[in-house]
């Protein structure tokens, strides 16, 4: 499965132009296509700042002393996935159990589940994958003891003698899932180590839902919530509630500095203190980066980050219309770009003939998004030409498009299409 090279190009689709249906993706990469010859709207990727991003990220956490498994529903991209792997990550994370079960038949061996797995389908599936492949090595989360029953229901009668890795999720007040107390997450660790079928794999938690910024008051909660994670994983681990070995997994892609600062003495991969521990990080974006919120709050984005990270990720879309005074009507909208967390911005205006940027238009500011315009208020641009806008928050930027083509540099006038990208959502 997933053998991009044969992928049938057709109007399924979106701007790939017409010149390229029925050829395969193979056959149309050996044309070497420039963007030009792509309808718009179209998404790219830059393989220049995707290599850029590979690299330091690893490279950080390295010299931080963590690990990264990935979150894959950012891009559900096997491709990218993969690319991901060979870079050393230690695995993928994911979110639902549909998306682990693609990733399995992808070839993805080691999974983190960052959510509670409570479907009884799902359950069996998992394991009836434990009884076909001893390499799967699979991760799911539970917040409250309720959860363990429906788990333990499965795996107690599943004739599989690999229990099921269960971390205890420690939540926050107003966040997402996750015990609310570390009293409530110790009596649910508790629980599993006693549940039949049922094993304690660490501790985790998402810090992104405690601040959308880096302000003092926003990195102090952050910090605190951290501590208590910590200090859950350190009580269950002196109690000798790990079998095995732990996990300690938090963070996404806005503090994963604070999250090597406050977890990362808590690494011991080979047990030379106790449990063998591995301290994970889950960060998505940062493959993609943006030029929005993760331009704006990432730690590589900070003074004196040791590592950068670049945008890879654009969209370029075309004027249709001025039909006001400092108004122009574009060809992309909500059904194209990444919109929840900001607008995307205007960055270049490219000219006809695809010499190079003739403009910097960022002064211009886009309003608003309908399903298939958007609105852009400044300087009035000629009808025809093709801008090029940055995107804030990549994961509601891929779940719009099936196949996306990857140009060798996003700062060229017209890149060449070095290769495609198929997501599945």
């Amino acid at each position: 499965m997933n053998d991009q090279n044969n992928i049938l190009l057709g109007p399924a689709f979106k701007s790939f132009p017409p010149q390229a249906w029925d050829m395969t993706a193979e056959e149309f990469l050996k044309t070497r296509p420039r963007l030009s010859s792509f309808q718009t709207p179209v998404l790219t990727l830059d393989r220049k700042a995707l290599d850029h991003n590979l690299k330091s990220m690893m490279f950080w956490c390295k010299e931080s002393g963590v690990q990264l498994a990935p979150h894959g529903k950012t891009t559900m991209a096997p491709q990218l996935w993969k690319e991901q792997l060979k870079a050393g990550a230690w695995g993928i994370t994911l979110a639902t159990i549909w998306q682990v079960q693609f990733a399995r038949s992808v070839g993805i061996n080691r999974i983190l589940m960052a959510n509670q797995l409570i479907d009884p389908v799902g359950l069996e599936w998992v394991a009836g994958e434990f009884l076909r492949d001893a390499s799967f090595d699979f991760y799911c989360w539970a917040d409250q003891i309720e959860q363990l029953e429906l788990m333990s229901t499965v795996f107690s009668a599943a004739h599989t003698d690999r229990p099921l890795n269960v971390i205890v999720e420690l939540g926050a007040s107003e966040g997402r899932t996750g015990a609310r107390t570390t009293a409530a997450a110790y009596e649910l660790a508790l629980a599993i180590d006693k549940a039949p079928g049922l094993q304690l794999a660490g501790v985790g938690g998402y810090e992104g839902v405690l601040s959308r910024d880096r302000t003092p008051a926003g990195l102090a909660r952050v910090s605190a919530y951290l501590e208590a994670l910590c200090g859950l994983h350190r009580r269950l681990n002196e109690e000798g509630l790990y079998r095995s070995s732990a996990l300690l997994t938090v963070g996404g892609s806005a503090f994963f500095d604070l999250v090597a600062a406050h977890c990362a003495p808590e690494a011991d991969p080979s047990g030379d203190f106790g449990t063998p521990t591995t301290v994970l990080l889950r960060s998505g974006a940062y493959l993609t980066h943006d030029s929005g919120h993760y331009a704006e709050i990432s730690p590589l984005e900070q003074p004196g980050a040791t590592q950068t990270l670049k945008a890879a990720i654009h969209g370029w879309t075309r004027i249709l219309s001025n039909p006001e005074k400092d108004l122009c009507i574009f060809d992309a909208g909500k059904r194209d770009l990444p919109h929840d967390f900001d607008m995307p911005n205007p960055q270049v205006l490219l000219n006809k003939h695809r010499e190079g940027p003739v403009a910097d238009i960022s002064s211009n500011q886009i309003l608003k998004l309908n399903d298939q315009h958007g609105f852009m208020k400044g300087e009035s641009l000629p009808i025809g030409s093709v801008v090029r806008l940055g995107l804030s928050h990549p994961c509601t930027a891929f779940d719009k498009w099936r196949l996306v083509p990857v140009i060798d540099d996003a700062d060229q006038g017209d890149p060449e299409v070095v290769d495609l990208v198929q997501l599945f959502f």
